[in-house]
């Protein structure tokens, strides 16, 4: 995921603007750790499509138990027509990888067993299966400007991580921190001069808490340095206190975001997470003033 949003209608109108919803086909299946399955899907609507970015994501639009519709269906007609809990659920997931010139794209989901939406699905997924979505959006990619970039997040951030690396600035040099539930579940990364992934194992500890302690241990590069950090809320805001706060980093220099938060499904996040950035702000500003 790389920094969802979900649009909402007019206060109090309880309804989100329509996406131009597109049609993806299933084309493989591939499990890439044991907490990851790969998917790729042809989507001909894409082709052509100007994607500049390294987090591109979309928004899988999953049609609720109990709806008397099923995908194709014309988005801004569902979402006017039917009652909130019967529109479409839609799932915000990265793109691992994309290409416009064959319409075809591939998307990781962590699989929790039964737990979820977006996961199940995409286990029980087969070859001809197909899903409408929303999208791509995107807003970040390494930039020439900068000497190194420091990237860290969780399995969640981990497809817009692997696509920035991909994507670094001839002459730069770039250190991941990715997240993951131990260390048998490394998946593989690119691979060049210059580029170091360092793997936090959460080892039963809350997400972010070891993610934000490597960052904290790794300290602030020399170099003139972009920072990309995306992932569990929490996470994201004592990170935001090491950059901002304590470290001084500018936040032109950082894309940050909360790609979900403990406890909450995605649209519980969505619907708080204006507030939640809010209230950090709020913070930072009382202890930079301190």
């Amino acid at each position: 995921m790389a920094n969802p949003q979900t649009t909402p209608g007019p206060q109090g109108s309880g309804r989100r603007k329509a996406m131009k919803a597109k049609t993806a086909t299933v084309t493989g299946k591939q499990r890439i750790s044991p907490d990851l399955i790969r998917l790729s899907f042809s989507c001909p609507e894409i082709i052509g499509a100007d994607l500049p970015f390294s987090d591109h994501y979309i928004k899988l639009l999953f049609v609720p138990e109990g709806a008397d519709y099923a995908w194709p269906f014309d988005l801004a007609e569902i979402t006017a027509s039917k009652p909130r809990e019967l529109q479409p659920v839609r799932r915000t997931y990265t793109l691992r990888t994309v290409d416009t010139e064959a319409g075809t794209f591939d998307v990781d989901f962590v699989a929790h067993g039964d737990e979820g939406l977006a996961g199940p699905w995409a286990q029980s997924a087969d070859a001809g299966d197909v899903i409408g979505f929303g999208g791509p959006g995107g807003a970040w990619k390494p930039e020439a400007d900068y000497e190194h970039f420091v990237l860290a997040g969780d399995e969640a951030a981990a497809p817009a991580i692997f696509a920035a690396l991909e994507q670094l600035p001839a002459g730069t040099t770039a250190t991941a921190f990715v997240e993951i539930a131990t260390l048998d579940a490394t998946f593989a990364t690119p691979t060049g001069e210059g580029i170091d992934v360092v793997w936090v194992s959460r080892d039963g500890a809350t997400h972010g808490t070891k993610l934000i302690d490597a960052l904290r241990q790794s300290g602030y590069p020399t170099k003139k340095t972009s920072w990309f950090v995306h992932g569990v809320a929490e996470m994201v805001k004592e990170t935001r206190k090491f950059l901002f706060v304590e470290g001084g980093v500018s936040k032109e220099d950082a894309s940050i975001s909360g790609y979900w938060r403990l406890g909450m499904t995605e649209d519980q996040w969505q619907q708080s997470k204006m507030e939640f950035n809010a209230q950090n702000e709020k913070e930072e500003q009382a202890l930079a003033g301190q």
